[in-house]
């Protein structure tokens, strides 16, 4: 096992044997090195209750100590389904934290311990959130797709693997047949034959767990008997063991089968039937990945208009066309005169009308209209400004192009792509989005981003820091990270945040009332905004972050429901949309809402994590908590902080929804009194505020 091989904290090798599982852990020495204990433990989701583990350190590998543990089925109540989470617990100056054990998503479930007498199974298995669980249940049938094939005739060729525990070759015990069971939009069920067989890559894995080989299976679905006239279908699918037990014929369904993790989708397919020219195509649902197989009837122009979309993309991602237009871009940098008040807008990449951006641009509209300003706009996110009453273009359009190349000005909250090249006679401000409590850019240690590695990560941003000419920063705090984390040699603009001067202009009941009118929210509640930041290592793919939302919101409906409404608002990073059913009038996700500005305003209390937005938050001396469920993770192995933040952070830390339901009733029963810790933090990040932040920057950038 070689360094690229270990992750902290992820499981590397799951073994059962004898009904014991045997688990090996790498953990990173810094981690543990901090601790004044560590130990491993397994918690009981229904009532909190702990068994610690014995744990022996096993080996060395560069700076991981490969911890192993033992796990027996024989110390848990098998009379009762529960799940049992797998953490580790550290021991720092008297206080506990705990963080999750994460999964290498090989099958887990494969691993299961009968217990006969009480008709149970015990096995591990991989959560949605990548962790390591362990589950006492009733029997139950597991089956898994590990290999999709789609031809061009529509059938579809399946291979994959089962478990049923009670069949590992006991006598009484003895399978008949086994069938695909698949049904259409949920209605009507096919039996499809098909074959069972040896899996000797799972056997010779799991041999001190498997009795029997023969848990692999294969067939194949021939989709066009049953297409008829409808529009669409959806085929869902399940397996179904008939067996013999003590002369008696029992049936068995399995649940919906999963693809597995490391499976691929095959690409789609077109066919005629009846008359009707068809599409199929496969597809998993996002988070359990159960597996289906879709007819849509097909459209020549719907079709059409795709694969020009498609061959388009292609091409626009193309590096030949990407070394084009870059070269076009410096060419017309070079040629094209420049314009001293044609000014260039983007915020977050593109994506919103908000931040420090926004304020410049506000002040500039209002003190200074001979400029002429343009913003820069992400293709996909252009419905968030047809209707406002500003001027923008389209990201990497050709009038996008010839504007860049003419702007005396960029304004920018974040990094543009480092193949634009900046042109000699434009001034390139940098507002940045945030007072850092993360580790920046140089300063990281490691990096844990899709599509990169630290070094080029490091690289690529330096790189294109070396073209800012100002940097706006909210403090000398921030001015002294900055310089350092971005390696700017160049000119420091400590004047506090623009994005701020709203808070401190516009603190006021009216603005407040004119909000919550504008926004559709119950004048008479009270608002809890919650706004948490991303993880860099839980992502979908490169530039798609995934958020688990740990916050439990019954609870908090059932306590405070009667006099406050939760705000949600994601990280825009976040890709993944959440599920607020049965939440209506209580819970209301604004992760879309372009400028955070307003629900600041609007929010009684924020609840937030390692997010820089507290930072910000604090210029209206509000009550902030910090749910922080995993800050020894994201402390010691994610980003780091700056500053102690467990000490210094303005309010406190919890991290259970139940910590935060208490916080909450103490605020509400004694009123907010800022502690010396939330005085000494005004009096460091917010000394600068004054609302006048825009005009100190336009002055020093635009006037001057």
């Amino acid at each position: 096992m070689d360094q690229h091989e270990l992750e902290n904290i992820k499981i590397t090798n799951l073994d059962l044997h004898d009904k014991v599982y045997t688990i090996e852990i790498p953990v990173k020495e810094s981690f543990s090195n901090v601790a004044d204990q560590m130990y491993f433990i397994l918690s009981k989701r229904l009532d909190d209750e702990e068994i610690v583990l014995t744990s022996t350190k096993k080996d060395s590998i560069n700076d991981f100590t490969i911890y192993e543990i033992k796990i027996s089925s024989d110390v848990f109540n098998p009379l009762i389904d529960d799940i049992w989470d797998l953490y580790i617990v550290r021991e720092t100056q008297g206080a506990l934290k705990k963080s999750r054990i994460k999964s290498n998503y090989d099958h887990l479930r494969l691993l299961c311990i009968v217990i006969r007498e009480k008709q149970k199974m015990f096995y591990p298995f991989t959560t949605k959130e990548g962790n390591v669980s362990f589950r006492f249940n009733e029997y139950t049938l597991f089956a898994s797709f590990d290999n999709v094939e789609l031809t061009s005739t529509g059938e579809i060729s399946v291979a994959g693997f089962f478990n049923y525990p009670p069949l590992h070759k006991v006598e009484e015990f003895n399978i008949t047949g086994i069938k695909l069971v698949v049904t259409k939009n949920g209605e009507d069920e096919k039996f499809i034959d098909i074959k069972q067989m040896a899996r000797q890559d799972l056997y010779s894995k799991y041999s001190g767990a498997l009795s029997f080989e023969e848990i692999g299976f294969k067939g194949l679905f021939d989709v066009k008997p049953y297409i008829k006239d409808e529009n669409k279908k959806c085929f869902k699918f399940f397996l179904e063991l008939e067996y013999d037990h003590l002369g008696n014929t029992v049936k068995m369904r399995s649940t919906r089968i999963r693809l597995t993790h490391d499976a691929s989708l095959p690409t789609e397919t077109t066919l005629v039937t009846n008359g009707k020219k068809r599409k199929i195509y496969c597809s998993v649902t996002k988070k359990t990945k159960y597996f289906s197989v879709n007819v849509v009837d097909y459209n020549v122009v719907k079709q059409t208009i795709t694969n020009v979309k498609k061959k388009w993309v292609k091409i626009r991602r193309s590096n030949y066309l990407k070394e084009l237009y870059k070269s076009v871009f410096y060419l017309l940098g070079r040629l094209l005169p420049a314009n001293p008040k044609l000014v260039m807008f983007e915020s977050f990449l593109g994506k919103q009308y908000s931040d420090s951006p926004r304020a410049i641009y506000e002040y500039l509209l209002e003190n200074h209209p001979e400029y002429k300003m343009y913003w820069s706009v992400d293709r996909r996110h252009l419905k968030y400004f047809t209707d406002k009453d500003v001027k923008y273009v389209r990201r990497f359009s050709i009038q996008w192009l010839i504007l860049m190349t003419r702007a005396k000005y960029w304004v920018t909250n974040s990094r543009l792509p480092l193949w634009i090249p900046k042109p000699k006679h434009t001034i390139y401000l940098q507002t940045w989005h945030g007072t850092p409590l993360k580790r920046l850019a140089a300063d990281m240690d490691e990096v844990h981003m899709p599509g990169t590695n630290t070094k080029k990560y490091k690289e690529n941003f330096l790189k294109e820091a070396s073209n800012w000419d100002y940097l706006v920063s909210p403090n000398a705090y921030s001015t002294e990270i900055f310089k350092r984390a971005f390696a700017f040699d160049k000119t420091m603009i400590e004047s506090g945040y623009p994005r701020n001067d709203f808070l401190l202009n516009c603190n006021n009941l009216a603005t407040i009332n004119q909000l919550k009118e504008r926004l559709n929210l119950p004048e008479d509640k009270k608002i809890i905004l919650y706004a948490p930041t991303w993880r860099d290592n839980q992502f979908y793919a490169k530039g798609k972050y995934k958020f688990d939302l740990q916050l439990e919101l019954d609870k908090i409906k059932e306590e405070l429901g009667e006099e406050y409404i939760v705000l949600l608002r994601m990280h825009y990073l976040v890709a993944e949309n959440l599920d607020l059913a049965g939440y209506e009038d209580f819970v209301y996700d604004f992760s879309y809402h372009e400028d955070i500005r307003e629900l600041y305003m609007l929010a009684d209390i924020l609840i937030t994590d390692y997010s820089s937005v507290f930072f910000d938050y604090a210029n209206l001396k509000r009550p902030m908590l910090f749910f922080v469920y995993d800050i020894d993770d994201y402390r010691d192995n994610l980003r780091g902080f700056y500053f102690d933040f467990e000490e210094k952070a303005p309010g406190p830390l919890t991290r259970t929804t139940e910590e935060i339901i208490h916080e909450i009733k103490q605020i509400k029963e004694k009123g907010f009194i800022p502690s010396d810790t939330t005085e000494e933090f005004y009096g460091k990040f917010c000394y600068l505020e004054s609302g006048e932040s825009s005009k100190r920057v336009v002055e020093e950038v635009f006037l001057k």
